[in-house]
């Protein structure tokens, strides 16, 4: 099982980032897929989810409004797409796989208790 968060750098405040999870050696489709980042001294916060039929999303307060999570299970990919970033939103970001079975309608945005979650990918707001 494999899940590879990529796409992150640096960016001033009110830029944008689209960030991708590459998945494999799972059944995707079987699967809701989160964000979640950790911010250095701070706890790790959930960010975003994607139930594994696509239909639903949900984020985090902070969030919501400017970020918005998507996925191609035929590409096996989930992107994340952040506009107007500011200096908050720096941390490396994580996308994790929580197993729901197919067809399912709902995800939770949560920080820990992930089934498979892989290395992350830097993002830098600067002022």
């Amino acid at each position: 099982v494999q899940l590879q968060a990529f796409g992150g750098g640096v960016v001033q405040a009110g830029g944008s980032l689209r960030l991708s999870c590459a998945t494999s050696g799972f059944t995707l489709t079987y699967y809701d897929i989160v964000w979640f980042r950790q911010a250095p001294g701070k706890e790790r916060e959930g960010v975003s989810c994607i139930s594994s039929n696509g239909y639903s999303t949900y984020y985090a307060d902070s969030v919501k409004g400017r970020f918005t999570i998507s996925r191609d299970n035929a590409k096996r990919m989930v992107y994340l797409q952040m506009n107007n970033l500011n200096p908050e939103d720096t941390a490396i970001y994580y996308c994790a796989a929580d197993y729901s079975g197919w067809g399912s309608y709902v995800c939770e945005v949560r920080a820990q208790g992930h089934d498979y979650w892989g290395q992350g990918t830097l993002v830098t707001v600067s002022s």
